[in-house]
């Protein structure tokens, strides 16, 4: 705990003073996000951090393996579907970013089977990215490549079942909403768009 509260005291004695006058008019005027982002749970990557964004920037959804699952208005419990409504339906954000990255756990589950210790909940889970798998099969004589293949592919997939949802895809169409996904390699902490054609990286000092 003392870690937590440690951070917690550097919080308010240097960047609480900066951000002070941002975040009483977040809590008066209320959050206004600009782009939802959908991220791996995964400690190394923090969209806020990728994307140097300010509080009130960004609404976060972060799950195993920065997966979407397919629209499905059901009884059961639909965290992440739940966090799209939310933010394109009532807060309008004008984008979503679907981020990927490199090493991810999920997608090492969806490869190789999750640790006995996680069959409850991410064996299930990781199997929405079951394409991705099927994608990278042909590299499957380089083990490396294989892995950032998949996690390549997974955002596709994320993005793919984005346009399943009829009010994302609508807005998307009507030029209303931008929906984008990108890969991050955690070692060198370069970006790379991730679109149906390909990827490209994101070039530093651009505009």
């Amino acid at each position: 705990m003392e870690e937590l509260l440690a951070g917690y005291r550097r919080f308010r004695a240097a960047r609480w003073p900066a951000q002070r006058e941002t975040l009483e008019a977040l809590a008066r005027d209320g959050q206004k996000p600009h782009t939802l982002a959908i991220a791996c749970c995964d400690s190394r990557v923090a969209p806020e951090m990728i994307f140097d964004c300010a509080p009130g920037d960004v609404f976060t959804v972060r799950n195993i393996a920065n997966l979407v699952p397919p629209y499905a208005p059901d009884t059961a419990n639909h965290g992440t579907s739940a966090a799209l409504e939310f933010a394109v339906r009532v807060l309008r954000v004008r984008r979503i970013a679907v981020i990927g990255h490199s090493s991810c756990g999920g997608i090492a589950a969806l490869l190789h089977e999750p640790p006995p210790e996680a069959r409850d909940f991410v064996a299930n889970w990781v199997r929405i990215a079951e394409p991705a798998r099927k994608r990278a099969v042909r590299f499957a004589d380089d083990p490396v490549e294989a892995a950032r293949r998949a996690e390549i592919e997974s955002v596709r997939v994320s993005l793919e079942n984005l346009m399943t949802f009829p009010w994302i895809a609508s807005a998307h169409n009507a030029g209303e909403l931008g929906v984008y996904g990108f890969y991050f390699d955690v070692p060198s902490g370069t970006l790379r768009e991730v679109t149906a054609e390909g990827e490209r990286l994101i070039t530093e000092g651009a505009g």
